[in-house]
Order: C-alpha cells, then structure tokens, then sequence
C-alpha cells in the first residue's frame, strides 16, 4: 500500500465496497519456493470478514493448505499513467494512478460438501450482474458433468483479518490541477478503464 496518507483516507466501507464489486483479485501465499501466486474470483461478505472462493485441486496453494494459512488477496481497480505535462505547473514528474484493496487474513480448505453452494452462491452473483437473460446454474448441466467438474476444485474460507486500500487519484494535487489531470486521462490517457479512473479522480 502507498505510504502518502492522502491515498489512504478512504474508509473500510469504501474499501469492501470495491472489493465486493471486483469479486476477483490475485491469492498470494509465502511458501519455500517462493511466492505462489493464483488469479481469483472470490465472494465478499457485506461485512468484509470472510471470503469465499475455489481453487482448482491441483493448484499448489491447495497442497500448501494442509493446514490454515495466511495469505493475502490484492483487488486491483482501474489505473493509468500520468503524465507531468496534464497538471499545467512546472517541475512535476510522471506517475501512475491506480486503486487497490488488500484482504489479508486466515485461508482454510472447506469440506468438500460445501462447494456446491459456493458455486451456487458465485454464479447467482455474477449472473444477476450481466444484461437482462435467464441466470446460468448449475443445475443446467447434466449430474454426471457436473459431478466430474466438482471433483476437479476445492472450496476455501478466507477469514480476512485486516483490509487495506490505496486510492491514488491525485488528491496531493490542487483540484484544478487533479481536474486538468483527469480531463486527459478520460481522452489522452492509456492503463486499464481510463474512464473510470478519470470519473473517480473528479469525484475527489
């Protein structure tokens, strides 16, 4: 997380709002070879104190959970360069803007009874979110495939402990200059969902 207090005042609300609404992030595990490293999209409780989530079997984070671990899940949101010359004042230097929420805590192995609600539970919540059709579920699979699917995951709990959060939108800058700055990212700007994080950058 940046040091800079003024990427850090959002609230925790704020922070498990975002989180919930990107439902995907990057698990991250210490082990002895090093940092095992695993893409997912995890469930957020409205309180932000548990998360759920699946893991193919063979992942190594799986054969690292033969007992309770701590591991961290890095949520990341749009971001993009900066470049000195949007500001319009002198002696500036590039940066990159971005936001990025962290959920450091305790993950388990589930018992192996509980995934077919996890998937449930996932698929209803990704599926409410697309255009107006008839929700995918499971129970449109045949039991045989879907029982061979089943085999091939597992479910995990991650009891967050601490959530951290980084919104660098240029809230160190006066607000003409972050203005100025945002005009450009919306048109000008390259990274990832620009136009997001130009409307978030107006909006502080």
């Amino acid at each position: 997380m940046h040091p800079n207090p003024a990427f850090r005042a959002e609230d925790r609300d704020s922070h498990i709002a975002f989180a919930r609404e990107r439902a995907f992030g990057v698990l991250a595990l210490s082990a002895d070879q090093g940092p095992l490293l695993s893409h997912v999209p995890f469930l957020l409780s409205e309180d932000g104190a548990e998360a759920s989530l699946h893991l193919v079997r063979s992942n190594p984070i799986v054969r690292a959970l033969n007992e309770p671990r701590t591991v961290r899940i890095a949520v990341s949101g749009p971001d993009g360069y900066i470049s000195p010359d949007w500001y319009g004042i002198e002696d500036q230097v590039p940066t990159w803007n971005y936001v990025a929420v962290h959920l450091t805590g305790t993950l388990s192995l589930l018992p192996q009874d509980a995934l077919r609600d996890l998937l449930d539970r996932q698929s209803d919540f990704y599926e409410r979110r697309l255009n107006p059709k008839p929700p995918w579920s499971a129970s449109k699979m045949s039991a045989e495939a879907l029982d061979k699917m089943m085999r091939m995951i597992v479910p995990c709990k991650l009891q967050v402990d601490d959530i951290q959060g980084t919104w660098k939108l240029n809230q160190n800058k006066p607000d003409d200059v972050r203005l100025a700055a945002a005009d450009h990212v919306a048109v000008d700007g390259f990274g990832s969902e620009t136009t997001h994080l130009a409307a978030l950058m107006r909006s502080r």
